[in-house]
């Protein structure tokens, strides 16, 4: 069995025992074949956490063992929708249950603050959990009239099988439950893999598994770098499935991988790099709560940041004006002061590629109207960053940032907007306040708010956004697979033809 670390929440002194192995058919094991690991770091104070285990591609063939024989006997079609639903439905009890817990994990890991973490993220995955556990018993076919007095045809939605979830590092528990909860209500066994910037929380919530009274080998955990697991679940011939949220460079990667190893079905929810549009008749006030929502909420990490905002000219000075005010009001600092509304970003990597941003925006020749400055002392903490004067050639307004920078342009007629906002190689988000307009390139519009996700409400992208769907009825298509039987029960044939 592999060991454990005791963590410890430094601003209320709690103690968290997080196990550090592998988590296949029930168990914390150590790697078949590495001495690898993954270091975890509070990104407030960059001191380490601990480590845990990454796991090799042999790891990743036992895994998948594990849930093909999960699937093949003690899951899949062996389980009534009813059970898989009672089982999920445990399973959001135990989260509520430890929610403090989990939310104390997530951000010490994850840098995010501690009441987002514990009543928002984990919140909404005990909901999602609830919704899909709903679900299970609920996954029906068709029946199809061919010819009455001689045969008819249904169609079963069977569950597609093994399936791989690689999920990032902004929402560790959001997108874990995002994974879940319609795999296991469609009856499919999981291989997950986390990032290896935020791996804590997905074995905390591996412990609840086994709590929670699932059969050995329907979820297992391999941490493990992308490199390595994502590109060995990418590949793997017995993998049926593979749903990834991340960026849009991995997302290619995954897809060749997928295609060129067993045509397995693929899910991806990508970067974007959406737009708000703010029209003179929007309420100014609430409209630049939102635009501060979409893009400072958790600190820009976020696929449906709303990174570019275009605002009216008649109003565009005074609309500013308020934005730049409400973007000063966010405190950023520790996730476990409770003045906090944002955290660090969630290492170093990330904050020095969003100040390469900040500093491409300079050079490109953009005015600085709020934030672009480094803080001293530890801690990755980006604070609110607004830049005016852009042009569409730059790489601010073009590329996803990843970070609470904000590129603010302006506009004269809606036919103007439209253009400003679809001129995008990604196609998942946008915001427009007042006016309803045609947005189409987007596939998730909001109008008079920005970014508010609801379990029951499909979510997903177009274009360099990715493909598939998250979230409701529509997610349980994407682990199902729709077998059509044809009976005859009157019709003879004669032979010869």
């Amino acid at each position: 069995m592999a060991a454990s670390i005791q963590v410890t929440v430094p601003a209320t002194g709690n103690k968290i025992s997080v196990p550090t192995g592998l988590f296949i058919n029930n168990q914390f094991v150590p790697s078949v074949d590495s001495q690898e690991t993954i270091e975890c770091v509070n990104p407030a104070t960059e001191e380490p956490i601990g480590s845990v285990v990454a796991g090799s591609v042999k790891d990743i063939d036992v895994a998948v063992a594990a849930a093909r024989e999960a699937f093949k006997t003690t899951w899949g079609k062996n389980v009534t929708g009813i059970e898989r639903g009672r089982l999920l439905n445990k399973l959001a009890d135990l989260m509520e249950r430890d929610a403090q817990v989990l939310g104390e994990l997530e951000c010490l890991n994850n840098g995010k603050p501690l009441k987002i973490a514990r009543d928002f993220d984990v919140g909404d995955s005990v909901a999602c959990l609830r919704y899909y556990a709903g679900w299970a018993d609920k996954i029906v076919g068709q029946s199809i009239e061919i010819d009455s007095k001689t045969k008819f045809a249904f169609t079963k939605h069977d569950p597609i099988g093994v399936c791989a979830q690689i999920i990032p590092w902004n929402y560790p528990i959001n997108m874990w439950a995002w994974k879940v909860a319609p795999a296991l209500a469609c009856g499919c066994t999981i291989v997950m893999k986390p990032s290896e910037f935020t791996p804590l929380t997905a074995l905390k919530l591996s412990e609840l598994i086994v709590e929670a009274g699932f059969p050995p080998g329907v979820v297992n955990t391999i941490p493990s770098l992308g490199s390595v697991g994502g590109a060995a679940l990418s590949s793997h011939k017995d993998v049926d499935k593979i749903a990834f949220t991340g960026s849009t460079v991995t997302g290619r990667k995954i897809m060749a991988a997928a295609a060129m190893s067993n045509l397995k079905k693929v899910s991806l929810e990508l970067g974007g790099k959406s737009p708000h549009l703010v029209f003179e008749s929007a309420d100014l006030d609430q409209a630049a709560n939102w635009v501060a929502l979409g893009i400072l909420y958790n600190t820009g990490q976020d696929c449906t940041a709303g990174s570019r905002v275009y605002v009216q000219d008649t109003i565009y000075d005074k609309f500013l004006q308020i934005l730049i005010g409400k973007a000063k009001e966010l405190v950023i600092g520790d996730g476990f002061d409770e003045k906090s509304g944002g955290g660090p970003v969630v290492s170093k990597v990330q904050y020095d590629k969003v100040w390469s941003y900040i500093e491409s925006g300079k050079q490109e020749g953009a005015k600085l109207a709020l934030g672009g400055v480094k803080r001293s002392g530890k801690g990755y903490f980006v604070d609110p960053t607004i830049f005016t004067d852009i042009t569409p050639e730059m790489k601010i307004v073009k590329e996803e940032i990843f970070g609470p920078v904000l590129s603010v342009g302006k506009f004269s007629t809606e036919e103007e907007a439209i253009r400003l906002a679809n001129d995008t190689t990604y196609g998942l988000g946008a915001g427009l306040h007042s006016m309803i307009v045609s947005a189409h390139t987007f596939k998730q519009v909001w109008v008079n708010q920005y970014n508010l996700l609801y379990n029951n409400v499909p979510f997903g992208g177009k274009k360099q956004s990715g493909i598939g769907r998250e979230l409701g009825s529509h997610a349980l298509e994407e682990y199902t697979s729709v077998k059509a039987i044809q009976w005859n029960f009157g019709e003879k044939l004669d032979w010869p033809l």
